[in-house]
């Protein structure tokens, strides 16, 4: 955790999420992105962090949501397949993306958590009541997250803030 936020602050938040959405490259993927002769891009994604999103859904009530900067079919299949009805492909603007976001669903910015990794993703995090990146995010990143988590991008760095998440609600008896 960021040295000003304490568990029980922590625990706060987490209680009151009803949306977490993320970065996709360097969070859902280590960051890595591969090109055959005939250019087709592929990601890997965690399998780990696909069962968070089912988890945070049927455990919680709490749905996820992806915001890239990137037009990756690679993304929206995945999205697809999790049943992520919040993707958002291209958004240049994410601070932008996730107020309109909130104000579609007509959430409250403490009720919404954000992952992210990098510069880009630092505008999201001022709109959101609770902020994570994962431990190989750039510095600038790592001291305005709240927490700071201890896998890196792309190897189960959303299901270690999911699982927190769960927790945080198990032990207020709110699962």
């Amino acid at each position: 955790m960021n040295q000003d936020w304490t568990p029980e602050q922590f625990a706060q938040c987490a209680r009151r999420l009803k949306l977490v959405l993320t970065d996709c490259d360097g969070v859902l993927t280590d960051g890595g992105v591969y090109y055959s002769k005939h250019g087709e891009e592929l990601k890997r994604f965690n399998i780990r962090d696909g069962m968070a999103v089912e988890r945070l859904r049927l455990l919680a009530g709490i749905e996820t949501g992806i915001v890239s900067g990137e037009l990756s079919p690679s993304v929206a299949r995945r999205a697809e397949k999790l049943q992520i009805t919040e993707l958002h492909l291209g958004s240049k603007d994410k601070a932008a993306t996730v107020k309109a976001i909130l104000e579609r669903l007509n959430l409250n910015s403490r009720e919404v958590a954000y992952v992210g990794d990098d510069v880009n993703d630092l505008p999201a995090f001022a709109v959101v009541g609770l902020t994570a990146c994962p431990g190989d995010a750039l510095s600038e990143v790592k001291a305005a997250a709240h927490i700071v988590l201890g896998r890196p991008g792309g190897h189960g760095v959303f299901r270690e803030f999911a699982e927190m998440v769960l927790k945080a609600r198990a032990d207020a008896g709110a699962l």
